[in-house]
């Protein structure tokens, strides 16, 4: 493991505006902790029914074309324990809840994921947002060695830099793609703090009939059925 070329490149994640530089990071970080293989999955759940998979692959091309062809973040037990846990851990120790779990298992050991260290990366937004960082090794004894505990931390660092830089990213889609004004996202601060239309009304100097239609047009852009819906989806994209 080089951890000084590690601690060089991890700060440097945060300053990079392209999907290339950041996944030639994580190739570099990866290959600097020693593994042979890298994998980062972000989930967002912008609702009940609405699920968003944003990923980074520095592994086996053939891992990522079967990972999304077998849907196997469906029964993934490394993504189901960082959505519930914040620790690092051995994939040794973490036992499988079902058959599918065991397939998965086996699968991502013939992509180069024999032993494993999964590590989290929690939200601010809790469970609507779960980030897990992968990192494998075709040695069964890979993270049971006397490094493991520098390698847990500088794994766990870069899980949140690319949590950070996925989220960014995905705000940065979001403010382009649906193109919301600063008068929407001063809409979206008051609705937050629990105004009414007469309340916003009053400090925009507009009526509240109008705050209404204006937040009828700010819920379309968002895809949002109401007002605190669309206050959420703000929040879970790091909007607000």
């Amino acid at each position: 493991m080089d951890d000084v070329r590690v601690l060089q490149l991890l700060p440097l994640i945060a300053d990079v505006s392209s999907s290339g530089e950041v996944l030639w990071l994580f190739h570099e970080v990866v290959a600097g902790l020693g593994a042979d293989e890298g994998v980062f999955l972000s989930c967002l759940r912008d609702d009940a029914t609405r699920t968003s998979f944003r990923s980074m692959w520095a592994c086996d091309p053939a891992w990522a074309a079967e990972y999304a062809s077998h849907r196997w973040f469906e029964h993934d037990p490394w993504l189901r324990y960082a959505s519930s846990n914040a620790e690092p851990i051995r994939s040794s120790e973490l036992a499988c809840s079902s058959n599918e779990e065991v397939d998965f298992t086996h699968a991502a050991a013939q992509h180069g994921f024999t032993s494993a260290l999964i590590a989290p990366a929690p939200s601010p937004v809790g469970l609507s947002r779960v980030g897990v960082l992968c990192l494998g090794s075709v040695d069964p004894s890979r993270f049971d060695r006397e490094n493991f505990p520098m390698v847990r931390v500088l794994a766990r660092a870069l899980a949140m830099e690319l949590h950070h830089w996925i989220a960014i990213s995905m705000r940065e889609e979001l403010l382009q793609g649906v193109r919301l004004t600063d008068a929407d996202l001063q809409l979206l601060h008051h609705e937050a703090a629990g105004h009414s239309s007469k309340v916003i009304g009053a400090a925009m100097n507009l009526e509240a009939k109008t705050i209404d239609c204006r937040f009828q047009r700010l819920n379309a852009k968002l895809g949002a059925p109401d007002r605190r819906t669309a206050v959420r989806i703000a929040r879970l994209y790091g909007i607000l």
